[in-house]
């Protein structure tokens, strides 16, 4: 068994591995898959400051800002959709030429 990369959430982690275990992944792929996990963790980090703070704050002129964390958040989240989709996991198809082989047996 693979060890998803210690430096993603734990639940991120998780889906690494669910992820390894439902397709058939090459070193570079485990890469993007990785590139992919992180973008999600830096999206979740940015919601949370979000969250807690909320999406404006006052500047030193006394006028509503956006946080930087609204478009970290975005990016990230579209970081990874980009990802997955490059590595065809955005989809249930057949196999077919371009996309990730499963692994034998799973559905």
């Amino acid at each position: 068994m693979e060890y998803a990369p210690q430096h993603l959430k734990k639940d991120t982690r998780k889906f690494w591995r669910e992820i390894l275990k439902t397709y058939e992944l090459e070193e570079h792929h485990k890469k993007l898959l990785t590139a992919a996990c992180k973008a999600w963790d830096r999206a979740e980090e940015a919601r949370q400051v979000l969250d807690e703070q909320g999406i404006t704050f006052i500047d030193r002129f006394d006028q509503p800002k956006g946080r930087p964390e609204v478009k970290i958040e975005k990016d990230s989240r579209n970081d990874f959709r980009l990802l997955i989709r490059e590595l065809g996991l955005d989809i249930e198809v057949k196999e077919e030429a371009g996309r990730m082989p499963r692994i034998k047996g799973k559905r």
